[in-house]
């Protein structure tokens, strides 16, 4: 087996760690060993929460549709379900969206969430 000289290759390798790791404090941004203990952190974080974020913005959704609900005299779950018997499909984003941009539409779909739990 021949012999592989590895210093291009590895000062490559070390010069797009650290490079990556730019911005970071302390010896994270210019120690190759913590840079690379920082990032190996930094990508685990990333990964977890491109996850966390759809969960989060969920809950943020849901807590604006109850807080507009509540000033139309209802609450969350007695909205959704009234929208769920008027057949109205439409998702958490845009009724948040509607409770916060137009409350007039939103107060049309709970006008029609509170005729369809009523009958």
């Amino acid at each position: 087996m021949t012999r592989v000289k590895r210093s291009v290759h590895a000062r490559k390798k070390r010069r797009a760690t650290l490079a990556r790791a730019k911005g970071y404090r302390g010896d994270a941004h210019s120690s190759y060993k913590r840079a690379k203990e920082a990032l190996l952190k930094a990508d685990s974080y990333a990964y977890r929460d491109r996850r966390n974020r759809k969960r989060d913005f969920r809950r943020l959704w849901i807590t604006r549709i109850n807080a507009a609900a509540r000033q139309e005299g209802m609450s969350y779950s007695q909205l959704m379900h009234g929208l769920k018997l008027a057949g109205v499909e439409l998702d958490r984003k845009m009724l948040a969206d509607l409770a916060v941009r137009d409350a007039d539409a939103f107060r049309r779909f709970a006008e029609r969430a509170r005729e369809a739990s009523a009958s």
